[in-house]
């Protein structure tokens, strides 16, 4: 049995499913090169050392509701590697997270944090708790004793968490107005603040703008356009609503958008300002959306993936296209597939279109790393107490995300390998140099 065999039968048999399946995914793209490695990864126990976090973190956080009641939820820091930079990655309160949710999560998060060069790590955390039905004095007492206890393993050096689902600007508020109050500091300790006090301008916009810039770069290499092109697009949250917005700037017809309870097909063209408009005072924006445009169409409990586009944008969750999905998609047509969520597409479903030799799919560890590139923009605006625009913060994603689209070109056509493998190989020879170099 080879070494990454021995290591991937180690962590399957920890029975952390998604854990294994992201550890998996991502080592089988690169086997060959690992293979003609081994000894040197071998004894320097690297895929071992990849694998396992540097810490996991687990506290009860007590709260009070408006009731006067005490209530108890679960929160975890998993501070993933450091070896690049100090540990960066979101926070998300959800129902269904556990430990293996945010080892996963926080795997991922060491590379796509490694492809955008900049000096951070990875690591994930968050909570069971979710703000639905909760007031909002609940929702800041929660973020107020969650903050009590994260306080203690975080800071601007050490480890810089950020929203993720379930965390809005809102609940960043609240966290960063309680870490002041237990340590005296105004830092860049967590990121994705309002700009008012510490947050970047253009930080909202940046996952979504940069998908669509990777996406952009990537068919120019292919001699092909984004304009005029259609596009169909899952989720209604932050990353799908500034997708949306951009696409449509650079003259791509954007079709569709979804939540749980449905999606929503425009044919001639989702409206970005009633999009915005019903977006903010909506409870299911994708069904108030269809009532107040006549060219739209909702349809309940489906997804958007039936409908014919030349773009396929996956924005919602993790695993939200199957095989049958997959096997949809390509039919359509459709030239490619940029991941704007972490890890929509499950693994049945990459075997699909990988078997379709010229559809262009560009993963999530690279077409959504737009936002953690702008996170240390956030970091370096506050350590040096300086203003960035948002023109500026623009500017530097643009760039930041050609440079990445560059490096991925060279490296398939270098090795005649698809992007994934070009992201995977990217990142992991960075964190490996890393790690040997420090003696981690």
């Amino acid at each position: 049995m080879s070494y990454l065999n021995d290591v991937l039968e180690n962590i399957k048999a920890e029975k952390d499913g998604k854990f294994y399946e992201a550890v998996s995914e991502f080592f089988d793209s690169l086997k060959e090169y690992i293979d003609e490695n081994e000894e040197f990864l071998k004894k320097n126990a690297i895929l071992e050392k990849l694998t396992t976090p540097d810490r996991i973190i687990q506290f009860k956080v007590v709260w009070n509701d408006d009731n006067g009641n005490e209530r108890v939820n679960n929160g975890y820091r998993v501070q993933f590697n450091n070896s690049l930079g100090p540990y960066k990655g979101g926070l998300r309160f959800a129902e269904n997270v556990n430990v293996d949710t945010f080892k996963f999560l926080g795997f991922e998060q060491i590379f796509k944090n490694a492809l955008t060069g900049q000096p951070i790590g990875g690591a994930k955390g968050g909570s069971d708790f979710t703000s639905k039905g909760k007031s909002e004095n609940e929702i800041k007492r929660f973020c107020q004793s969650f903050m009590s206890e994260l306080f203690k393993y975080i800071g601007p050096y050490q480890d810089v968490p950020a929203g993720d689902i379930g965390v809005s600007s809102r609940e960043i508020g609240y966290l960063f107005g309680q870490y002041k109050k237990l340590t005296n500091q105004f830092n860049g300790t967590l990121t994705g603040k309002n700009p008012l006090y510490g947050g970047l301008n253009g930080r909202s916009e940046a996952t979504g703008y940069g998908l669509l810039y990777i996406t952009k770069y990537l068919l120019e290499n292919r001699g092909l356009s984004l304009e005029g092109k259609t596009v169909v697009v899952s989720g209604a949250g932050n990353v799908a609503s500034f997708a949306i917005k951009k696409a449509t700037e650079l003259g791509a017809k954007v079709l569709t958008f979804s939540n749980s309870k449905g999606y929503v097909l425009d044919e001639e063209g989702i409206d970005v300002d009633l999009f915005f408009e019903v977006s903010k005072n909506s409870n299911n924006i994708v069904k108030d959306y269809a009532e107040k445009r006549s060219s739209a169409k909702y349809f309940e409990s489906e997804k958007p993936w039936k409908v014919k586009a030349d773009i396929v944008l996956p924005c919602a969750t993790e695993n939200e296209i199957n095989r049958e999905d997959a096997k949809t998609i390509v039919s359509n047509g459709t030239i490619c597939i940029a991941e704007g969520a972490n890890m929509p597409t499950d693994n049945e479903a990459k075997e699909v279109i990988f078997n379709k030799k010229d559809l262009l799919y560009i993963p999530a560890k690279a077409a959504n790393c737009g936002g953690v590139s702008s996170s240390l923009f956030e970091m370096s605006q506050d350590s040096g107490y300086v203003y960035w625009s948002s023109s500026m913060s623009d500017k530097q994603l643009d760039r930041t995300m050609k440079n990445l689209a560059d490096d991925m070109e060279k490296v398939v056509k270098e090795t005649g390998k698809d992007y994934q493998y070009a992201a995977n190989y990217l990142s992991f020879k960075k964190v490996v140099k890393a790690i040997v170099e420090q003696g981690l």
